[in-house]
């Protein structure tokens, strides 16, 4: 079967996706528009993405992270996505109601929120009730109002194309060795900030809900313990477990001192306005003015007069480096709306002058190779991609971007991880030692 959409098309798509492969399954003016002919091609497939063609030339779909069925219920799918094409650009609209983002029905073909629908009840397209925001976009936009459809294709999502093959030399530097490892952690342990007043440097996570912030300091703790912790809340929720401003010492060994380091962990990011952490929380944080604990509300920043409010914070109290956490294999399909929030944060991070890195988390999830053998993350080349995409995406150089791999269904440490992880640590310290001289 030939596919109708253009190459730059399915580039643009792939792109968004985690430059994938796509693997045509059904196309409705080959196998016709019954709901039966669909569901005996595209059910148990995995991830797909549903294209539309009309007859004013719109391509539009929707994209599903779980496999399509007959049981005639809701699918939750907090990835799910409409989208369609601006001037060759992918214009996308993420699911806002994830419990409602496909329904699986025998009679229907791929069916959106309550918002799009293919091949349903025999009709080539249906939309149906904007007012059920389980996806927010404007009709018009989409396809221009004309329900007239010409033909409909449905993808399987393949595998991670062929850029992310291994390169010979690796394309950053890193020594994987047991010594390179205690050399490293014993810089962390013995390292004093440059201000003699200032006995610990605060780093700050930032990001979005998923991406792994909690986790992350669950897995520095666990290298220096010797052993995976899960001291911080962790799982997998549509909105964020963390609801608290929290401030974590980290202490080398069972008994050993605190390092000199404390990770402040926040709520994460939403792309739904009045949702997540606020970025009128920002300001707060940086400079000292929130409490341990304080108990975040989205719609209402924490004011002066506020119990939890430190109304004269000192430099122990202000944030020395912020580090935003970022899923590699999320970075190509991140909300327009997330992304904004982002650069309206590190405008205000730019004001005080604070330094700056992105740690990629999952970097496993998104390259086979590397979930393979860890080590090969600068090997990579789509690894590689993904750190130029991310520093592209949040205004940070590219040598501000590292890779790191969370503790996440571990149960003892492993080396490689614990390279990772102290090399970001590392990396903190240097940017709060900049910081600091300043």
């Amino acid at each position: 079967m030939n596919t109708r959409m253009t190459q730059a098309q399915q580039r643009a798509l792939r792109s968004q996706l985690g430059n994938v492969t796509l693997k045509l399954l059904y196309k409705a003016s080959v196998h016709g528009y019954a709901a039966a002919a669909f569901h005996q091609r595209c059910d148990n497939q995995g991830p797909t993405l549903s294209v539309g063609y009309n007859d004013s030339s719109f391509v539009f779909g929707g994209y599903t992270s779980i496999s399509f069925n007959q049981s005639g219920a809701w699918g939750n799918d907090a990835e799910a996505f409409l989208f369609t094409f601006n001037r060759g650009k992918v214009l996308k609209y993420q699911v806002t109601n994830p419990a409602y983002a496909v329904l699986m029905h025998g009679s229907h073909g791929p069916y959106f929120g309550d918002n799009l629908g293919f091949c349903v009840n025999g009709q080539a397209v249906v939309y149906n009730s904007p007012s059920q925001d389980y996806y927010n976009f404007n009709a018009a936009e989409m396809h221009g109002n004309d329900l007239r459809l010409v033909e409909c294709e449905v993808y399987k999502i393949g595998d991670i194309l062929a850029e992310s093959k291994l390169l010979e030399k690796p394309w950053r530097n890193m020594d994987w060795t047991p010594e390179n490892r205690r050399k490293v952690l014993f810089d962390i342990e013995t390292y004093k900030p440059t201000i003699s007043s200032l006995s610990q440097i605060r780093v700050l996570l930032i990001g979005p809900v998923g991406a792994g912030k909690s986790s992350l300091f669950n897995s520095i703790k666990s290298v220096f313990k010797g052993h995976v912790t899960n001291q911080a809340m962790t799982g997998s929720s549509a909105s964020s477990l963390t609801t608290q401003f929290r401030t974590y010492d980290i202490k080398a060994g069972k008994e050993g001192k605190p390092l000199p380091i404390i990770v402040c962990d926040t709520m994460g990011l939403e792309e739904t306005t009045g949702e997540g952490l606020s970025v009128d929380d920002i300001s707060s944080i940086l400079i000292g003015h929130m409490k341990d604990r304080y108990q975040f509300n989205s719609a209402v920043p924490l004011q002066p007069e506020a119990q939890d409010y430190k109304k004269s914070p000192g430099l122990q109290d202000r944030i020395h480096c912020v580090a935003y956490v970022i899923a590699a294999n999320k970075i190509s399909i991140m909300p327009s709306k997330l992304e904004d929030k982002l650069t309206a944060i590190r405008s205000k991070i730019n004001l005080i002058g604070i330094p700056q890195l992105v740690l990629l988390t999952k970097v496993d999830e998104a390259c086979p190779a590397v979930a393979e053998d860890l080590t090969n993350v600068y090997h990579s080349l789509y690894i590689k991609t993904k750190l130029q995409e991310a520093s592209q995406r949040l205004g940070i150089p590219l040598s501000c971007v590292v890779p790191v791999k969370n503790y996440t269904h571990h149960i003892e440490v492993d080396q490689s991880c614990d390279i990772l992880l102290l090399s970001a640590v590392n990396q903190m310290l240097r940017f709060a030692d900049d910081y600091t001289k300043a």
